[in-house]
């Protein structure tokens, strides 16, 4: 039985380690957050029977070796981590009959920040505990760090930089590559604290809050830690959020913090206690790993058991097809959770994870849905070998230290959300409802295959209610938009086609030219489009080229189906401001927008500018007194400042 449970030890050791490399140094999850602490509550219950603790045990290895170019730095004072409980009668037994000091213990990255005269001198990371990186010019652009303070000893503070949820998910929308988003706030805030250029870590919106003051020469705190807490907020730091208590109102302050999780700006993994007398504390030592003054508390998670349904396979722009837990509805932490992402195939097949096994579920942190544990493990089956949106083949492919499924077809409109999303736009078929996040939902779940089925979503209304930020109101609104796009203009959709450098103006010049015959349109020969005014050689072969493909020209006429174009009430004997340049800014009223305005003064022959500049023949500002650096620029030029009616009354003058 010994000889099991140590081949079970190493066999933990050797699992946990390869997870938290491929947490902390790949960005990867290989295994669920709670299934990490069980293992390694297994680990500690295995050393402590056997009074073994094998090399290279997470329990005593505290972090990882760091790998990153920038410099490193021993720290003068160990950084520990902290001993751990889900349970608050160990709260209350820590505090004993001290006061405590109870705050967030953040889910970012540990900083170590010192000042010297007044000025923030270095910064330098957690690392291993042991030695940190040194990112001091990472630390001068975080969000809230002042760079010069009142008091002029050296302070030395402890504090976690950390990026909110919706910096987290605005810096995810706006990379393109699906594999390369961050999983979660604390590998973006790692990444972004330790860049080797400090303009990037800039654009991140990483804020600091201290927690711990470790040095402060010369300063009387009357041997409270809440001292040293207000004394730091003196200073201009924003502190981490604390609260005091006792051992009998320990549960409390727990309380009132956990009610607060899910309106949490910053991500969060517990709570922190400290005792407020800093005597006491420091009298009390540490440990090989942990010091003996502070304690960490971990959301005790609620899980609830249900069945899993089936894996969803959900394509994205990149390829790579993310398997999705469906499973039979629960109530986690006060909501209704019917599915969770699995990530990828290696987590699968390490849960055994198949349709209609017996499954807990729980939220990390008290948010995202995971799942803990597989009950039945009836094992990976039925990884799709065609792609769901596209029907083309699929290939599992290793990357990092997880395998993961991906399309094999460039042409996969899965990877072409950026096309749909420029046909929705305002200038092109301008339907509203559709984000970029909504069309990559539908096109994985086969709702959108060419731009006409955007027409058709009432096919799928009982799903698209029942998906989540949808509801019978929304998807009224949407049905309602995709109707009123029905009556549009030959150049919105040629625009919104996305035929290479070619924008709302240049497919107004060429609809014009073919009077908006599509047939001569999508037949017409590169020196044809060539002679067009404005147009030019690559654009025309851009044109032509597009249109070569018996698939572009399909889609349009499909699409030409369902829509209205009503035909042009100003034809070219009307064309009374031929020649004229206008330049419009500040807000209109006769007008749903600018954007309608410009369409007229276009369709009557007219151009419009961005700028004024000596070639402006008027420019369009319901203030025509106004201040503005436009309208100054037309005194400047003389060029005359007319307001919207005066405008109106232009265009409806005839010779």
């Amino acid at each position: 039985m010994s000889r099991q449970k140590a081949d079970r030890m190493q066999e933990l050791v050797e699992l946990l380690n390869r997870a938290g490399k491929a947490y902390y140094q790949d960005a990867e999850e290989i295994m669920s957050d709670y299934e990490y602490d069980r293992l390694y509550d297994e680990l500690l219950c295995l050393e402590k029977e056997l009074g073994i603790t094998l090399a290279g045990s997470p329990t005593v290895n505290v972090g990882y070796e760091v790998l990153s170019e920038l410099p490193k730095e021993e720290h003068e004072h160990p950084m520990l981590s902290l001993d751990k409980t889900k349970d608050i009668t160990e709260l209350r037994k820590f505090a004993q009959d001290q006061k405590v000091l109870m705050s967030w213990k953040l889910d970012g990255l540990t900083i170590v920040l010192t000042y010297r005269d007044g000025e923030l001198f270095k910064a330098v990371t957690r690392g291993n505990g042991e030695v940190g990186e040194v990112i001091t010019n990472n630390a001068r652009v975080f969000k809230n760090i002042p760079l010069r303070i009142a008091y002029k000893g050296e302070l030395i503070l402890r504090g976690e930089a950390v990026i909110g949820y919706k910096d987290f998910e605005k810096i995810n929308a706006e990379i393109e590559d699906v594999d390369a988003r961050y999983k979660n706030p604390r590998n973006l805030c790692s990444g972004s604290v330790r860049q080797l250029n400090n303009e990037i870590t800039a654009k991140r919106n990483v804020r600091f809050y201290a927690f711990s003051l470790v040095q402060a020469e010369g300063v009387d705190f009357g041997n409270s830690r809440e001292s040293q807490m207000e004394w730091l907020k003196a200073q201009g730091f924003e502190v981490v959020e604390y609260c005091t208590a006792v051992a009998d109102t320990v549960e409390e302050c727990v309380q009132r913090f956990s009610d607060r999780i899910a309106d949490n700006a910053f991500p969060s993994d517990g709570l922190v206690l400290t005792y407020d007398d800093i005597a006491y504390g420091t009298s009390l030592g540490r440990t090989s790993k942990f010091p003996r003054d502070s304690f960490a508390f971990k959301w005790a998670d609620e899980t609830r058991e249900t069945k899993l349904l089936k894996i969803e396979w959900s394509p994205s722009r990149t390829g790579l097809i993310n398997p999705v837990a469906i499973f039979e509805p629960v109530e986690l932490e006060g909501t209704t959770v019917s599915r969770a992402s699995v990530h990828n195939i290696s987590i699968m097949e390490e849960l055994e994870l198949g349709a209609g096994d017996r499954i807990e579920v729980y939220k990390a942190n008290m948010i995202i849905p995971q799942i803990a544990r597989n009950l039945t493990r009836s094992g990976v089956k039925d990884v799709p070998t065609a792609c769901p949106v596209c029907g083309e083949r699929t290939k599992v492919r290793k990357v990092s230290n997880a395998k993961a499924l991906y399309c094999t077809n460039p042409m996969c409109q899965a990877k072409h959300v950026k096309a749909f999303s420029l046909f929705v736009s305002r200038d092109a078929l301008n339907i509203e409802g559709l984000s970029e996040a909504t069309l990559e939902k539908f096109i994985a779940k086969g709702f959108i295959r060419e731009f006409s089925d955007i027409f058709h979503l009432e096919r799928y209304g009982g799903e698209i209610q029942q998906m989540e930020g949808f509801g019978e109101k929304s998807y009224r609104n949407l049905i309602a938009s995709a109707e009123k796009a029905r009556v549009t203009t030959l150049p919105r959709v040629i625009y919104g086609l996305g035929i290479t450098g070619i924008g709302l103006a240049n497919a107004k010049v060429i609809c014009g030219r073919f009077h908006n015959d599509v047939e001569a349109m999508i037949h017409a020969d590169e020196e044809t489009l060539n002679a067009i005014d404005g147009i030019g050689g690559v654009l025309a072969g851009a044109f032509v080229s597009y249109f070569k493909d018996e698939n572009h020209i399909k889609i349009l006429l499909n699409l030409l189906k369902e829509l209205e174009i009503p035909e042009e009430m100003v034809d070219n004997t009307q064309r009374i401001l031929e020649g004229k340049k206008f330049v419009i800014t500040g807000s209109v009223t006769r007008f749903a927008n600018r954007g309608e305005v410009k369409e007229l003064i276009e369709r009557l022959g007219g151009k419009v500018t961005g700028s004024v500049t000596a070639k402006t023949d008027f420019l369009i500002n319901n203030d025509v007194n106004s201040s503005s650096s436009k309208n100054k620029k037309a005194n400047e030029l003389n060029i005359p400042i007319i307001s919207e009616e005066e405008f109106i009354e232009m265009t409806q003058k005839r010779d």
